[in-house]
Protein backbone atom coordinates (compact mmCIF):
# COMPACT_ATOMS: atom_id res chain seq x y z
CA UNK A 1 0.00 0.00 0.00
CA UNK A 2 2.72 2.45 0.86
CA UNK A 3 4.52 1.70 -2.50
CA UNK A 4 1.76 1.96 -4.42
CA UNK A 5 1.14 5.91 -2.28
CA UNK A 6 4.25 6.38 -3.24
CA UNK A 7 4.25 5.58 -7.14
CA UNK A 8 1.16 7.85 -7.42
CA UNK A 9 2.11 10.81 -5.77
CA UNK A 10 5.47 10.49 -7.63
CA UNK A 11 3.09 10.41 -10.67
CA UNK A 12 1.10 13.08 -9.99
CA UNK A 13 4.00 15.18 -9.08
CA UNK A 14 6.16 14.11 -12.18
CA UNK A 15 2.75 15.39 -14.48
CA UNK A 16 2.08 18.61 -12.12
CA UNK A 17 5.74 19.54 -13.29
CA UNK A 18 5.42 18.38 -16.87
CA UNK A 19 1.82 20.55 -17.12
CA UNK A 20 4.01 23.75 -15.45
CA UNK A 21 6.38 23.10 -18.28
CA UNK A 22 3.93 22.79 -21.07
CA UNK A 23 2.93 26.46 -19.64
CA UNK A 24 6.10 27.62 -19.95
CA UNK A 25 6.65 25.96 -23.59
CA UNK A 26 3.90 27.29 -25.01
CA UNK A 27 4.77 31.21 -23.61
CA UNK A 28 7.92 30.06 -25.22
CA UNK A 29 6.69 29.52 -28.65
CA UNK A 30 8.52 25.69 -28.65
CA UNK A 31 7.48 23.86 -31.09
CA UNK A 32 4.98 20.75 -30.19
CA UNK A 33 4.75 22.75 -26.69
CA UNK A 34 2.76 19.79 -24.85
CA UNK A 35 5.77 17.41 -25.51
CA UNK A 36 9.26 19.49 -25.75
CA UNK A 37 8.14 22.12 -22.74
CA UNK A 38 7.53 18.82 -19.95
CA UNK A 39 10.64 17.09 -21.30
CA UNK A 40 12.71 19.78 -21.02
CA UNK A 41 11.84 21.30 -17.68
CA UNK A 42 11.91 17.74 -16.33
CA UNK A 43 15.09 17.13 -17.54
CA UNK A 44 16.74 20.10 -15.68
CA UNK A 45 15.10 19.71 -12.76
CA UNK A 46 16.29 15.86 -12.63
CA UNK A 47 19.63 17.24 -12.62
CA UNK A 48 19.45 18.46 -9.37
CA UNK A 49 18.80 15.68 -8.12
CA UNK A 50 14.64 15.35 -7.90
CA UNK A 51 12.91 12.68 -8.83
CA UNK A 52 10.37 11.87 -11.46
CA UNK A 53 8.78 9.03 -12.28
CA UNK A 54 5.88 8.15 -14.62
CA UNK A 55 3.85 4.98 -13.49
CA UNK A 56 3.69 2.13 -15.78
CA UNK A 57 -0.19 1.77 -16.03
CA UNK A 58 -0.22 5.33 -16.68
CA UNK A 59 2.66 5.39 -19.44
CA UNK A 60 0.73 2.52 -21.15
CA UNK A 61 -2.55 4.43 -21.53
CA UNK A 62 -1.24 7.31 -22.85
CA UNK A 63 0.76 5.22 -25.18
CA UNK A 64 -2.58 3.11 -26.13
CA UNK A 65 -4.21 6.86 -26.31
CA UNK A 66 -1.59 8.09 -28.99
CA UNK A 67 -1.51 5.01 -30.80
CA UNK A 68 -5.44 5.43 -31.62
CA UNK A 69 -4.90 9.30 -31.99
CA UNK A 70 -2.28 8.19 -35.33
CA UNK A 71 -3.98 5.80 -36.79
CA UNK A 72 -7.50 8.14 -36.71
CA UNK A 73 -5.45 10.35 -39.11
CA UNK A 74 -5.10 7.23 -42.14
CA UNK A 75 -6.74 7.77 -45.13
CA UNK A 76 -7.26 5.81 -48.02
CA UNK A 77 -4.46 7.06 -49.93
CA UNK A 78 -2.01 5.38 -47.23
CA UNK A 79 -2.52 2.16 -48.52
CA UNK A 80 -0.54 3.47 -51.74
CA UNK A 81 2.66 4.00 -50.69
CA UNK A 82 3.25 0.51 -49.35
CA UNK A 83 3.82 -0.75 -52.33
CA UNK A 84 6.59 1.70 -52.92
CA UNK A 85 8.57 1.01 -49.53
CA UNK A 86 11.29 -2.17 -50.15
CA UNK A 87 13.49 0.84 -50.94
CA UNK A 88 12.81 2.55 -47.70
CA UNK A 89 14.29 -0.83 -45.79
CA UNK A 90 17.07 -1.10 -47.91
CA UNK A 91 18.60 2.55 -47.44
CA UNK A 92 17.34 2.00 -43.93
CA UNK A 93 19.53 -1.04 -43.15
CA UNK A 94 22.72 0.65 -44.89
CA UNK A 95 21.84 3.75 -42.39
CA UNK A 96 22.14 1.54 -39.40
CA UNK A 97 25.36 -0.13 -40.28
CA UNK A 98 26.50 3.50 -41.31
CA UNK A 99 25.44 4.59 -37.80
CA UNK A 100 27.11 1.64 -35.91
CA UNK A 101 30.20 1.47 -37.52
CA UNK A 102 31.13 5.28 -37.45
CA UNK A 103 29.58 5.71 -33.79
CA UNK A 104 32.06 2.80 -32.90
CA UNK A 105 35.26 3.99 -34.27
CA UNK A 106 34.65 7.40 -32.91
CA UNK A 107 33.62 6.29 -29.02
CA UNK A 108 36.59 3.74 -29.43
CA UNK A 109 39.13 6.61 -31.22
CA UNK A 110 37.97 9.54 -29.52
CA UNK A 111 36.83 8.69 -26.13
CA UNK A 112 38.27 5.52 -24.87
CA UNK A 113 35.52 3.53 -24.81
CA UNK A 114 35.87 -0.63 -25.46
CA UNK A 115 34.43 -2.01 -28.58
CA UNK A 116 31.20 -3.52 -26.77
CA UNK A 117 30.77 -0.61 -25.17
CA UNK A 118 30.64 1.33 -27.80
CA UNK A 119 28.41 -0.56 -29.94
CA UNK A 120 26.38 -0.42 -27.21
CA UNK A 121 26.12 3.03 -27.15
CA UNK A 122 25.94 3.72 -30.69
CA UNK A 123 22.53 1.72 -31.21
CA UNK A 124 20.22 3.74 -32.44
CA UNK A 125 17.46 2.29 -30.43
CA UNK A 126 15.61 -0.66 -28.92
CA UNK A 127 16.96 0.42 -25.08
CA UNK A 128 15.84 -2.58 -23.68
CA UNK A 129 17.48 -4.98 -25.66
CA UNK A 130 20.82 -2.54 -25.55
CA UNK A 131 20.73 -2.45 -21.50
CA UNK A 132 20.37 -6.09 -21.94
CA UNK A 133 22.80 -7.10 -23.44
CA UNK A 134 25.08 -4.24 -21.69
CA UNK A 135 24.41 -6.00 -18.10
CA UNK A 136 25.28 -10.12 -19.49
CA UNK A 137 28.50 -8.31 -20.66
CA UNK A 138 28.91 -7.01 -17.45
CA UNK A 139 29.80 -3.69 -18.86
CA UNK A 140 28.85 -0.04 -17.33
CA UNK A 141 25.42 -0.01 -18.12
CA UNK A 142 24.77 3.54 -16.26
CA UNK A 143 27.17 4.89 -18.94
CA UNK A 144 24.89 3.41 -21.69
CA UNK A 145 22.44 4.23 -20.66
CA UNK A 146 23.24 8.45 -20.03
CA UNK A 147 24.58 8.06 -23.53
CA UNK A 148 21.21 6.46 -24.68
CA UNK A 149 19.27 8.91 -23.06
CA UNK A 150 21.04 11.77 -24.05
CA UNK A 151 20.62 10.90 -27.67
CA UNK A 152 16.76 10.34 -27.27
CA UNK A 153 16.38 13.75 -25.49
CA UNK A 154 18.45 15.74 -28.16
CA UNK A 155 16.81 13.96 -31.11
CA UNK A 156 13.60 14.57 -29.76
CA UNK A 157 14.39 18.24 -29.69
CA UNK A 158 15.54 18.26 -32.85
CA UNK A 159 12.97 16.21 -35.09
CA UNK A 160 10.72 19.65 -34.17
CA UNK A 161 12.52 22.31 -34.53
CA UNK A 162 13.59 20.70 -37.89
CA UNK A 163 10.15 20.71 -38.84
CA UNK A 164 9.81 24.80 -38.60
CA UNK A 165 13.11 24.46 -40.99
CA UNK A 166 11.41 22.95 -43.15
CA UNK A 167 8.07 25.59 -43.14
CA UNK A 168 5.70 22.84 -41.33
CA UNK A 169 3.10 24.14 -39.22
CA UNK A 170 3.24 23.01 -35.76
CA UNK A 171 -0.27 23.26 -34.26
CA UNK A 172 -0.91 21.50 -30.81
CA UNK A 173 -4.94 22.60 -31.09
CA UNK A 174 -5.45 21.31 -34.70
CA UNK A 175 -8.68 22.69 -35.94
CA UNK A 176 -11.19 19.71 -36.63
CA UNK A 177 -12.39 19.66 -40.64
CA UNK A 178 -14.40 16.57 -39.81
CA UNK A 179 -16.91 15.25 -36.59
CA UNK A 180 -14.69 13.70 -34.03
CA UNK A 181 -14.92 10.05 -32.95
CA UNK A 182 -17.44 9.78 -31.13
CA UNK A 183 -17.55 8.89 -27.38
CA UNK A 184 -18.85 4.98 -28.38
CA UNK A 185 -15.99 4.39 -31.48
CA UNK A 186 -13.26 6.01 -28.94
CA UNK A 187 -14.35 3.49 -26.13
CA UNK A 188 -14.49 0.68 -28.42
CA UNK A 189 -10.96 1.65 -30.16
CA UNK A 190 -9.53 1.94 -26.68
CA UNK A 191 -10.97 -1.83 -25.41
CA UNK A 192 -9.86 -3.94 -28.84
CA UNK A 193 -6.66 -1.96 -28.63
CA UNK A 194 -5.40 -2.46 -25.29
CA UNK A 195 -6.41 -6.28 -25.78
CA UNK A 196 -3.86 -6.25 -28.85
CA UNK A 197 -1.51 -4.19 -26.56
CA UNK A 198 -1.38 -7.06 -24.52
CA UNK A 199 -1.35 -9.73 -26.92
CA UNK A 200 1.45 -8.09 -27.99
CA UNK A 201 3.43 -7.67 -24.24
CA UNK A 202 3.10 -10.96 -24.37
CA UNK A 203 5.08 -11.87 -27.06
CA UNK A 204 7.56 -8.83 -26.01
CA UNK A 205 6.80 -6.55 -29.19
CA UNK A 206 8.28 -2.83 -28.83
CA UNK A 207 5.81 -0.36 -27.37
CA UNK A 208 2.83 -2.91 -27.57
CA UNK A 209 0.20 -0.63 -26.28
CA UNK A 210 1.04 2.18 -28.57
CA UNK A 211 0.98 -0.39 -31.87
CA UNK A 212 -2.10 -2.19 -30.58
CA UNK A 213 -4.10 1.43 -30.54
CA UNK A 214 -2.00 2.28 -33.72
CA UNK A 215 -3.11 -0.92 -35.89
CA UNK A 216 -6.80 -1.34 -34.84
CA UNK A 217 -7.64 2.80 -35.23
CA UNK A 218 -6.14 2.20 -38.75
CA UNK A 219 -7.79 -0.60 -39.71
CA UNK A 220 -11.29 0.90 -38.66
CA UNK A 221 -10.68 4.36 -40.12
CA UNK A 222 -9.84 2.49 -43.35
CA UNK A 223 -12.77 0.17 -42.97
CA UNK A 224 -15.18 3.40 -42.29
CA UNK A 225 -15.95 1.68 -39.34
CA UNK A 226 -14.79 4.43 -36.58
CA UNK A 227 -14.60 7.53 -39.35
CA UNK A 228 -13.57 10.31 -37.70
CA UNK A 229 -9.91 12.01 -35.93
CA UNK A 230 -9.83 11.95 -32.04
CA UNK A 231 -11.01 15.47 -30.37
CA UNK A 232 -7.26 17.14 -29.55
CA UNK A 233 -8.11 17.92 -26.13
CA UNK A 234 -9.26 13.73 -26.22
CA UNK A 235 -5.34 13.52 -27.66
CA UNK A 236 -3.09 16.29 -25.58
CA UNK A 237 -3.10 14.39 -22.26
CA UNK A 238 -1.25 11.57 -24.17
CA UNK A 239 1.87 13.81 -25.55
CA UNK A 240 1.84 15.48 -21.87
CA UNK A 241 2.57 12.00 -20.04
CA UNK A 242 5.15 11.45 -22.97
CA UNK A 243 7.09 14.63 -22.68
CA UNK A 244 6.83 14.32 -18.79
CA UNK A 245 8.06 10.42 -19.44
CA UNK A 246 11.40 11.54 -21.65
CA UNK A 247 12.72 14.15 -19.11
CA UNK A 248 12.35 11.36 -15.90
CA UNK A 249 14.25 9.49 -17.95
CA UNK A 250 17.43 11.82 -16.38
CA UNK A 251 15.93 11.16 -12.89
CA UNK A 252 18.73 9.29 -10.65
CA UNK A 253 21.50 10.39 -13.46
CA UNK A 254 24.30 12.19 -11.13
CA UNK A 255 25.47 15.19 -12.94
CA UNK A 256 29.16 14.32 -12.60
CA UNK A 257 27.79 10.85 -14.68
CA UNK A 258 26.24 13.52 -16.71
CA UNK A 259 29.51 15.24 -17.48
CA UNK A 260 31.59 12.18 -18.07
CA UNK A 261 28.72 10.57 -20.98
CA UNK A 262 27.56 14.30 -22.58
CA UNK A 263 30.21 14.65 -25.29
CA UNK A 264 29.80 11.32 -26.33
CA UNK A 265 25.95 11.25 -26.53
CA UNK A 266 26.32 14.30 -28.24
CA UNK A 267 28.59 12.80 -30.68
CA UNK A 268 26.34 9.46 -31.13
CA UNK A 269 23.08 11.92 -31.81
CA UNK A 270 25.40 13.98 -34.62
CA UNK A 271 26.41 11.04 -36.38
CA UNK A 272 22.80 9.42 -36.37
CA UNK A 273 21.73 12.93 -37.49
CA UNK A 274 23.73 12.77 -40.17
CA UNK A 275 23.39 9.14 -41.37
CA UNK A 276 20.00 9.40 -40.95
CA UNK A 277 19.68 12.80 -43.21
CA UNK A 278 21.47 11.52 -45.99
CA UNK A 279 19.06 8.30 -45.89
CA UNK A 280 15.71 10.45 -45.71
CA UNK A 281 16.63 12.48 -48.53
CA UNK A 282 17.60 9.50 -50.73
CA UNK A 283 14.37 8.02 -49.90
CA UNK A 284 11.95 11.22 -50.59
CA UNK A 285 13.75 11.16 -54.05
CA UNK A 286 12.54 8.21 -54.80
CA UNK A 287 9.02 7.90 -53.28
CA UNK A 288 8.54 11.75 -53.89
CA UNK A 289 7.84 12.11 -50.14
CA UNK A 290 8.68 15.26 -48.28
CA UNK A 291 11.93 15.32 -47.02
CA UNK A 292 10.80 16.40 -43.32
CA UNK A 293 8.11 13.47 -42.98
CA UNK A 294 10.27 11.02 -44.50
CA UNK A 295 13.05 12.11 -41.87
CA UNK A 296 10.63 11.55 -39.21
CA UNK A 297 10.71 8.26 -39.82
CA UNK A 298 14.42 7.54 -40.15
CA UNK A 299 15.21 9.73 -37.20
CA UNK A 300 16.56 6.91 -35.02
CA UNK A 301 14.88 8.59 -31.87
CA UNK A 302 12.34 6.50 -29.43
CA UNK A 303 9.92 4.68 -31.37
CA UNK A 304 6.73 6.05 -29.28
CA UNK A 305 8.32 10.05 -29.44
CA UNK A 306 8.86 9.71 -33.59
CA UNK A 307 5.85 8.41 -34.08
CA UNK A 308 3.79 10.43 -32.11
CA UNK A 309 5.89 13.45 -34.10
CA UNK A 310 5.38 11.98 -37.05
CA UNK A 311 1.61 12.19 -36.64
CA UNK A 312 1.77 16.13 -35.46
CA UNK A 313 3.78 16.97 -38.57
CA UNK A 314 1.19 14.94 -40.77
CA UNK A 315 3.38 12.15 -42.24
CA UNK A 316 2.10 9.08 -43.41
CA UNK A 317 1.45 7.38 -40.15
CA UNK A 318 1.92 3.61 -41.45
CA UNK A 319 4.93 4.69 -43.29
CA UNK A 320 7.34 6.09 -40.07
CA UNK A 321 5.45 2.95 -37.66
CA UNK A 322 6.77 0.42 -40.22
CA UNK A 323 9.88 1.84 -40.59
CA UNK A 324 10.71 2.33 -36.70
CA UNK A 325 9.46 -0.97 -36.14
CA UNK A 326 11.50 -2.55 -38.64
CA UNK A 327 15.09 -0.48 -37.18
CA UNK A 328 14.24 -2.52 -34.20
CA UNK A 329 13.74 -5.84 -35.76
CA UNK A 330 17.13 -4.95 -37.89
CA UNK A 331 19.43 -3.96 -34.81
CA UNK A 332 18.56 -7.51 -33.13
CA UNK A 333 20.24 -8.90 -35.81
CA UNK A 334 22.93 -6.13 -36.89
CA UNK A 335 24.43 -5.21 -32.71
CA UNK A 336 25.62 -9.00 -32.24
CA UNK A 337 27.22 -9.50 -35.32
CA UNK A 338 29.29 -5.93 -35.08
CA UNK A 339 30.41 -6.82 -31.86
CA UNK A 340 33.53 -8.21 -31.83
CA UNK A 341 33.11 -11.68 -31.55
CA UNK A 342 34.70 -12.75 -27.98
CA UNK A 343 32.23 -10.30 -26.68
CA UNK A 344 29.04 -11.74 -28.07
CA UNK A 345 28.30 -14.72 -25.12
CA UNK A 346 28.21 -13.66 -21.39
CA UNK A 347 31.29 -14.32 -19.08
Amino acid sequence: MTSAHSQFTITAFTLAVGAVGAVLGYALSLPIFILTGPAILITLLSLTGIRFAIANPLRDAALLLIGINIGAGVNSQTAQAFLRWPIAFLLLAAMLVGILYTSRQLLQRGFGYDANSAILCSTPGHLSFVMTMGATLNLNVAQIAVVQAVRLFSLTMLVPFAALVFGVELNAFPKLSEPALTALHLAALLAIGLGLGLIFKRFNAPAPLLMGGLLISTLSHLTGITPGPMHPWVALPGFLVLGSLIGARFSGISLSLLKSSLLAGLAVTAVGAAWSLCAAYLVAQFLDMPLIHVLVAFAPGGLETMIALGAVIGANPGFVAAIHVARLLMLIVLVPLMMPKQGVSSP
